[in-house]
Order: structure tokens, then sequence, then C-alpha cells
């Protein structure tokens, strides 16, 4: 579970609350239509613009949200440098022995590939296809909660005209100017709030998945690409460094000393 997002969703929410509280019954801001108008309206609106099943699915992308992936970067680093070692001594086809034992099957695909003796560049060409396959997946999720986080605002000032609306045509009957207020300018506090406390940090958030995806991705394809041409083990251990903040690099060294 990703404490951070948790965090920052009770704690925003626990904020505006108590900076409500501070000045008004928290009663005030809890208004029916207002939730109507920017949540059910703007989900509608998703619904016009994307798939049934995309929108259906949305639980899939706040899990992604919600959870950390571990990419192990390290633990790859140290796995190609080892197939490379192997591959330098007893040549390429000795790693199919242990192919089944990689988990991840883009880097058992790309190895699969060296040990078949596809030429380099179908192989570069074939995983950096893939690679871009995988982030047009995660662009869509990405785009997802960046439309909604324009839509929401717009469903807010939505309910901000209706309420002015509702207030204008009744505005002899004092008892009603309050109520059209209340929708008037809540519909608008909601939408704020959903785009700018959920929608455009989960989109962040995706996007920060995405890039760590791909970067586990980049490493897998250099190292790949580096057994094939024969490095020397050392030399595809510092290229996969690079990948790497300087304070992350000790530990694969450190490893590596071990064994």
């Amino acid at each position: 579970m990703d404490l951070a997002t948790i965090i920052g969703l009770v704690g925003g929410v626990v904020v505006v609350s108590i900076g409500i509280a501070l000045g008004s019954p928290l009663s005030q801001f809890v208004d029916i239509p207002s939730v109507f108008i920017t949540i059910g309206g703007s989900f509608c609106a998703m619904l016009v613009g994307n798939p049934l099943g995309r929108m259906l699915g949305v639980m899939r992308y706040i899990n992604l949200v919600l959870r950390v992936p571990n990419w192990e970067e390290e633990r790859i680093i140290s796995q190609l440098v080892t197939f490379s070692e192997k591959a330098r001594r007893e040549g390429l086809l000795a790693l199919e022995d242990d192919l089944e034992a990689v988990e991840d099957e883009f880097l058992r695909k790309g190895l699969q590939l060296v040990v078949d003796g596809t030429d380099p560049e179908i192989i570069k060409s074939v995983l950096y296809n893939d690679l871009n396959q995988l982030q047009a997946r995660h662009a869509v999720g990405i785009k997802l909660f960046d439309d909604w986080s324009k839509l929401a605002p717009a469903f807010g000032m939505m309910g901000t005209l209706i309420g002015l609306v509702q207030m204008l045509t009744r505005i002899t009957d004092k008892s009603a100017i309050g109520s059209g207020m209340s929708v008037a300018l809540i519909t608008t506090f909601y939408g704020a709030m959903m785009a700018y406390l959920v929608f455009i940090p989960f989109k962040d958030k995706l996007t920060d998945r995405d890039n760590g995806e791909s970067l586990v991705k980049e490493i897998m394809i250099e190292g790949i690409l580096s057994i094939q041409s024969g490095d020397n083990p050392r030399i595809l251990e510092e290229k996969l460094l690079a990948f790497l903040p300087p304070t992350r690099r000790d530990a694969v060294r450190q490893e590596a000393a071990k064994e």
C-alpha cells in the first residue's frame, strides 16, 4: 500500500475540514445536489468520451496508484551481469538452461531472442516495440485521470450556474436565495477538491509508475543487447548502473563482490 497516497488523501480532507470547521459547521458544506452535479455529471461525461469497459475498470488504475511497485532494479542488474558472465564462459546457448527461472516475461523474451541467434537490430526493434506498447497502455490511464481533472471543475462551474439560475428565478423568496447560493458555490468547491486532491495527483502518480517501469525495461534492453554483443561483464555492469542514482549503485557492487 502506498502510504504517501493514503496520507495525502486523508490529510488533504482533514486539513480542509479543519479549515472549514474553524469558521463554520461542516454540515454547511454537505450538499447532495452538488454531489450529483459534480461527481455524477463528470462521470457521465467520462462515459461519453471513453469505452464503458475502461470506465468500469477504473478501479484497476486506482489500484496501481495505491500499490507501491518494487521494480528490483538492483536484482535485475545483478541477474544480467550473472548472465553475461555465463555467456562469456560457456557461450550464448548456455543461457537457455536458465530461461525458465527468469520471472519477468519481457526479460525472458529478450534472452530467448539472444539464444536463438536473432540479429541485434531485430532484437532491439522487438523489445522497443513492446516497450512502446506498454507506455501506450499506461498513457490510457494517465489520460483518463487528466481528462477527469478537467471535467470535474467544469461541472462545478455548471453547478454554479444552476444555483445562480435557481436563486434569480426565486429572488423574491428570501429562503430560496440561501439554498441557491449554496449549490452555486459548493459545486465549485467539490469540483476543485476532486480535481486538485484526487484526479491530478492520481495522474501524476500513474506517470511516476510509468517512468519506473519504463526505466526497468530500458535496463533490460541495454543488458540484453550487451550480452548479445559479448561485452565484458564489468562493462555491462557499469552501463546498467548508470541508470541508477549514485546512492543505489553501491548495493549492486557489494552484491557482486560477495559472489
